[in-house]
């Protein structure tokens, strides 16, 4: 049971990073931040569109660390750790160079991810 809620959470928080982040803007409705605005991209100069398209790449990259991490936790896998980490740090990275509020919990929930592989919870799954 806990394998399955493990890895079945792990799949949702990736494809939740493509309902965040790729969601078309509408014109009527405005998006809860801005995706083309990265505090760090902008002191480097960087232009909205550029950054708007490495904020996809980076969030698509994420939801499929995460969704092989899950895939990984399901199969019963000894890698699933590595890329859950590597889903939870890339994650962070997404959420601090193009910080809004609105992305607290998602940043809670990566970090989370790590302080469970850190102190290797559940235990059942290793």
């Amino acid at each position: 049971m806990i394998t399955a809620l493990v890895g079945a959470f792990l799949i949702v928080h990736g494809l939740l990073h493509l309902g965040v982040w790729t969601t078309p803007e509408q014109p009527d409705k405005p998006a809860p931040f801005d995706r083309g605005h990265s505090w760090a991209l902008a002191a480097a100069h960087v232009s909205t569109a550029p950054a708007r398209a490495a904020a996809l790449a980076l969030a698509w990259y994420t939801a499929l660390v995460y969704v092989v991490a899950g895939a990984g936790v399901l199969a019963g896998s000894e890698w699933w750790p590595t890329a859950a980490l590597v889903a939870a740090a890339s994650g962070l990275a997404l959420k601090a160079i193009w910080f809004d509020p609105w992305l607290s919990v998602g940043v809670l929930l990566d970090a989370g991810v790590l302080v469970a592989l850190a102190s290797s919870w559940p235990g059942s799954l290793y």
